[in-house]
């Protein structure tokens, strides 16, 4: 079956033209020669990253989690590997009150089984104590191990939000990788599937088609209240912790320590 084209005159302010199938086609091949160009380039970034020089560290640094104080190549298990997250963290606020940034990373890696069947192990470290951690952990469900390297020194503590690569070579640990900002992006599958969508992640910062209605600011639906409004406000949550049970309504974020 085949559509007729409309009248460009006709149609809403901000709607994209429509068109025959055979058209349309037509377009979407010329976008896929400038997708494969950008999938190569980042196959050329990529290859560049793994020739970064290392920085050594003591690996035998402690850090903190459900079983103690463990040394830092620990964390490897049995690999050479090992990614971490590295989660932002607001001492003394109750679980509404942790990062939505970090919480919108660490949710999409729920389950590193698949870095596993390649030999790579995963941690999420945060600067916040370990009884915090451990009570938000439990909280949010999540299976991968959670370290506390409050006052432990870079690059295994340092600033947090970002993805950070290490190498193990027997006793010798190495900092391969760190990346933050919209560096961490090719993580957070839901990024990548909104970039896909007609209405991309409707936020205000995007090039969309003349006439579309403005988008909000970056990151605004990362955040809800108990009846599902998108809100950064003291009503709300991290739009994960509303599958959690137990979670209700709130009234405050409980911000009002230090945030690292």
């Amino acid at each position: 079956m085949t559509t007729t084209p409309h009248d460009p005159a006709t149609q809403p302010p901000g709607r994209r033209p429509i068109a025959d199938l055979t058209t349309w086609q037509a377009a979407r091949d010329e976008l896929l020669v400038r997708e494969k160009a950008h999938t190569r380039a980042g196959d050329a970034i990529a290859a560049a990253r793994r020739r970064l020089p290392m920085v050594e560290f003591d690996g035998t640094v402690e850090v903190v989690g459900a079983d103690g104080a463990v040394p830092f190549l620990d964390l490897f298990q049995s690999g050479d590997e090992l990614v971490v997250y590295k989660h932002m963290w607001h001492d003394g606020a109750p679980h509404q009150g942790q990062c939505e940034g970090c919480t919108y990373a660490a949710w999409h890696l729920k389950d590193a089984v698949y870095l596993n069947a390649r030999g790579v192990s995963f941690a999420v470290l945060t600067t916040g104590r370990w009884d915090e951690v451990a009570s938000y952990v439990e909280f949010m469900g999540y299976t991968q191990p959670w370290y506390s390297v409050r006052d432990v020194e870079p690059p295994v503590g340092g600033s947090m939000g970002s993805f950070t690569c290490f190498l193990r070579d027997g006793d010798r640990a190495f900092l391969t990788y760190s990346t933050t900002g919209r560096g961490t992006e090719p993580a957070n599958g839901s990024f990548g599937l909104l970039d896909m969508t007609p209405f991309g992640r409707g936020e205000a910062w995007e090039d969309n088609p003349e006439g579309r209605p403005e988008g909000r600011h970056a990151c605004w639906y990362w955040r809800s209240d108990a009846d599902g409004t998108a809100t950064w406000g003291p009503t709300s949550r991290p739009v994960p912790q509303w599958t959690r049970p137990g979670a209700t309504p709130v009234e405050t974020l409980g911000r009002h320590g230090h945030h690292h």
